[in-house]
């Protein structure tokens, strides 16, 4: 069997398992999705459900199913870098101890990111950066980092079960999912509504650097066909791959072209990091009230909008730039241009109700 032929996805309902459902069941492979609760809307997908911190609950959900790949793509916030350890390095072991039980997988494909390159939550940007842009030889930084436990578990997995894989490092991901942890493009999407609704400006939140910088990011469908072409491409197995649009810009260009898209006026960095949190405050009222006026599906703030992420990315001082070399030279000739992922996604959120229409 072919190694798409029974793909598990891992995390169906994010930003970038929902890419990959959406082409995975394009190829003509029974394409399986294991999330905790709701199911993928992606209706050729057979839902699997459970805890992926319960070994016991995966085994049972996974029995039987005998995936030909496993795609990685979920994780789980914890309130310390020790925590993200134990808890994102079990899932990992956990899904491939079941699913390598399976005796079928050929190939593992986990998609983590630049923290690989940036450290982890707690010690972020600190100490001895490596050079941009980044590539896939630089050494581990000497902070621990749970995306170095869950590579850690993939090669072990990978060895006791003998299946070929990949790790897919990714930047800032631009996609479509509703409840996901680092939702950029749905967090300005309502960002934006606020600023609207309020009549404030839509201010850039972030640094100086993030502002006259160059940076890149990663669309989710790049990511998706990332991940599917490394999986099928014995070129890249075995390695790690870095995955971005392949475009590359500065906030102070993005940033009034996404006001324009989302109707509302741009100001920019007037030498002052205005966090998103800060900025929008006590406005979960205020969304509840769009939410009902509108017509929206999701009247939790919450749930639509990530904001200490997305301070997070736009208020580095440090630059983020990323090489693809390796992919490039293995094959990889996906591209797409930032701003026309950012468009695309604010349209199908308006279009699904999430986020109000501009008019």
């Amino acid at each position: 069997m072919h190694a798409l032929s029974r793909p598990l996805i891992v995390g169906v309902t994010g930003i970038v398992g929902h890419a990959l459902a959406e082409r995975l069941t394009v190829r003509g492979g029974h394409v399986l999705g294991l999330s905790r609760r709701s199911s993928s809307t992606v209706r050729e997908v057979e839902g699997l459900h459970a805890d992926l911190t319960d070994p016991a609950a995966l085994r049972e959900a996974i029995a039987g199913t005998r995936p030909t790949s496993v795609f990685l793509t979920a994780w789980a916030r914890q309130d310390s870098e020790e925590e993200n350890i134990r808890v994102n390095g079990g899932m990992v072991r956990d899904v491939l101890a079941a699913a390598g039980a399976e005796g079928t997988v050929q190939h593992v494909a986990l998609m983590t990111g630049l923290k690989h390159y940036l450290g982890p939550f707690e010690a972020y940007g600190q100490g001895d950066m490596p050079e941009t842009p980044f590539v896939e030889t630089e050494p581990r930084l000497d902070h621990p980092n749970f995306y170095y436990a869950q590579e850690d578990e993939l090669f072990a997995a990978a060895a006791e079960h003998r299946f070929s894989w990949s790790v897919h490092r990714a930047h800032t991901v631009v996609g479509y999912a509703v409840g996901n942890a680092m939702n950029i493009a749905s967090t300005l999407a309502a960002y934006a509504a606020l600023c609207r609704e309020t009549g404030r400006p839509f201010t850039f939140p972030g640094s100086q650097q993030q502002w006259d910088g160059l940076t890149d990011m990663t669309d989710a469908g790049q990511a998706a066909e990332h991940m599917i072409w490394a999986t099928g491409s014995p070129a890249a197995h075995d390695q790690a791959h870095n995955v971005v649009n392949g475009d590359v810009f500065r906030w102070r260009w993005m940033w009034p072209r996404l006001a324009e898209l989302l109707g509302v006026k741009a100001e920019g960095f007037d030498g002052t990091v205005r966090p998103l949190e800060e900025q929008t405050a006590d406005m979960d009222d205020v969304w509840a009230r769009i939410a009902e006026r509108e017509h929206l599906v999701e009247s939790d703030l919450g749930r639509v909008a990530s904001f200490w992420h997305t301070d997070g990315d736009l208020g580095r001082d440090i630059e983020c730039l990323t090489d693809m070399s390796r992919s490039r030279l293995a094959g990889f000739t996906g591209y797409v241009r930032t701003l026309d992922a950012f468009a695309a996604v604010f349209d199908r959120l308006a279009a699904d109700r999430i986020v109000p229409h501009v008019r």
